[in-house]
């Protein structure tokens, strides 16, 4: 559910990126949905030249796309569901994003500690078969090996991960000595992380943006709002909602791509054309402050099988340890929030590989949960309906056809499916759908193309060293540019021009935010609500650093760039509570009078 549907504020004044669909209500093609597969289609197609909208009920990359378990991976465990396309997609897929950008998505090392040898082989061809998981059969050595034998072959075109190895009992618990005594052998190998999925997203829709300036038309020809929902479809067009004022407008487009996740079936209705393609899972994950749980990963993500058959992670990120994820059939209707019973699974999970090390309800600094876009599947267990993705088009025609700019019936895609890995592999196809939609011919490739502040982000960390010392100055020490290099990448450079331009004022509730880099936000980055700053454009939110003082202080920084009067900040800190302590069991106690 959207954060937008609590009641917030509606003190907003009129939002430059709401005005630019409202003075120019038509573009060829309007995208549904602001997760990174809808912002990663509208990259493309403005990179084509088409003349494109966005547009987002919440924030972006506030759905699945937000709620993910932070991993480009090749997604070894599909093999079992006999998912070699998607495999091998994937893997390319994962190797690209280093590449193209590396200053989100880094190499991780996992390890899988393994029970048995030969557990699971009988079993394995049954669940690929029939993909019904019946009673759990861990799966040994032998399975895994295999399994990651067809990785590494899948992995060895433009890889750029060294390939899996094998460790005894003896080596494993030298290296990982808190794992289960009880193992027989460990095994590793390099997927990849990504610690800003939000800010990630961030980056391509502004890729985007800037590919639409310029060529004449008001606006641009790639126009992207947050907080704008689609009400209903007539004769008119659709029919938009700012969902920060209430205001409403018509827009029309000769194809409506529809890429709202889980939310596939609703958008579709409200369009007027119903749909059953979609059978979301919830997944839930948690957010450690656990020393010990963090020296004992020693650096790695562990990754294995739970005792009931599913596939589980402990994840290290920064001084934090992300715990997920479960896989259960979701309610649409309903909140996804972690549960306390998903709670008390990842403690046994934790204790499943690490028995000695206890785990406290005290030590979750933030929880969340997402539902994932997956395809309807009816009696498949959840775990093993497909991860791959299609797209299903419909023709919106008869009484309550909506008018296109050209006075045809408008063409709807609905995207059933996609994960985070692929979405530049899905973007490329959706919009090569479009594109034949529209009798046009792609022009320009994305599969080099670097993202955002990936483009001449240092290779190695003595050159991340260099250019942060390059970049410091009065007000900007070595720790405040790593931020903003952390944070930005290579796009800090603009960051810090305009801290530079003006007087700024560090924050005194955090190091890591500044007064002038919130109005830069402001201006830049469709800062719808406060929440925003902390779940989306930085993780303070996700490590479990928001006070009550760190929301005063941001929301009388943003009350000027915003336009809030008092009322409206006060609306705005008490909005962020509750997002907090409705959807991430979060409470900051306020001080506002």
């Amino acid at each position: 559910m959207g954060h937008n549907r609590i009641s917030g504020t509606s003190e907003h004044t009129q939002r430059d990126s709401v005005v630019a669909l409202q003075e120019r209500p038509s573009a060829k093609v309007l995208i549904i949905g602001g997760g990174i597969n809808g912002v990663g289609t509208f990259r493309d197609l403005a990179l084509q030249g088409v003349d494109v909208a966005l547009v987002e009920r919440g924030d972006y990359c506030q759905g699945a796309s937000g709620a993910s378990s932070h991993m480009i991976h090749g997604g070894i465990r599909y093999l079992e569901n006999g998912e070699f396309r998607l495999v091998q997609e994937s893997v390319v897929e994962r190797n690209r994003l280093l590449r193209i950008a590396p200053h989100y998505v880094k190499p991780l090392q996992t390890t899988i500690p393994i029970f048995s040898t030969f557990s699971g082989i009988l079993s394995a061809p049954m669940r690929f078969l029939t993909h019904k998981q019946g009673k759990p059969k861990e799966r040994g050595a032998f399975l895994i090996k295999v399994g990651l034998s067809m990785y590494d072959f899948f992995s060895r075109d433009g890889g750029s991960v060294p390939r899996h190895q094998f460790r005894g009992r003896t080596k494993a618990l030298a290296e990982l000595p808190k794992l289960h005594s009880g193992i027989k052998y460990a095994a590793t190998y390099f997927d990849a992380s990504v610690h800003n999925p939000e800010r990630l997203t961030l980056d391509v829709l502004q890729d985007g943006e800037k590919a639409g300036r310029g060529g004449g038309l008001p606006g641009g020809s790639a126009r992207a709002s947050n907080y704008v929902s689609l009400v209903s479809m007539g004769s008119g067009g659709v029919r938009l909602r700012d969902e920060l004022t209430g205001k409403e407008f018509d827009f029309q487009a000769d194809v409506i791509v529809n890429t709202t996740g889980a939310w596939v079936d609703l958008t579709n209705q409200a369009m007027g054309a119903v749909s059953k393609f979609m059978g979301g899972t919830k997944g839930s994950h948690i957010v450690l402050d656990h020393p010990e749980l963090l020296a004992a990963c020693n650096g790695r993500e562990i990754f294995f099988e739970h005792t009931d058959g599913r596939i589980v992670l402990i994840y290290p990120m920064g001084d934090r340890v992300l715990v997920g994820t479960t896989d259960v059939d979701a309610d649409m209707n309903e909140d996804a929030v972690c549960t306390e019973e998903e709670i008390d699974y990842f403690f046994d999970l934790v204790g499943h590989v690490f028995p000695t090390i206890k785990v406290g309800r005290e030590q979750i600094v933030y929880s969340f949960a997402g539902v994932r876009p997956l395809p309807r599947h009816d009696e498949t267990q959840p775990g093993f309906v497909s991860r791959d993705y299609r797209i299903e088009r419909s023709v919106r025609s008869g009484s309550g056809a909506v008018a296109t700019p050209g006075g045809k019936a408008a063409v709807v895609l609905s995207l059933v499916g996609g994960k985070w890995t692929t979405f530049r592999a899905l973007a490329e196809h959706m919009t090569n759908d479009v594109l034949r939609e529209l009798g046009m011919e792609r022009k320009v490739s994305t599969a080099k193309l670097a993202i955002g502040g990936g483009a001449g982000f240092p290779a190695t960390e003595q050159g991340e060293q260099e250019w942060i010392k390059k970049h410091m100055g009065p007000g900007l020490d070595a720790d405040r540019v790593a931020v903003l290099l952390t944070r930005y990448g290579t796009r800090a450079d603009s960051v810090i021009e305009y801290l530079n331009a003006g007087q700024d004022q560090p924050l005194r509730s955090t190091r890591e935010l500044s007064v002038r880099e919130l109005a830069f936000m402001a201006e830049h980055e469709q800062i719808g609500h406060l929440v925003d700053v902390l779940i989306r454009r930085t993780s303070l939110a996700f490590r479990g650093l928001v006070t009550g003082e760190l929301l005063n202080e941001i929301a009388a920084a943003l009350a000027g760039p915003l336009g809030w009067d008092a009322a409206a900040r006060e609306a705005e800190i008490r909005h962020a509570q509750e997002v907090l302590h409705r959807f991430h069991k979060v409470d900051v106690h306020s001080l506002v009078a």
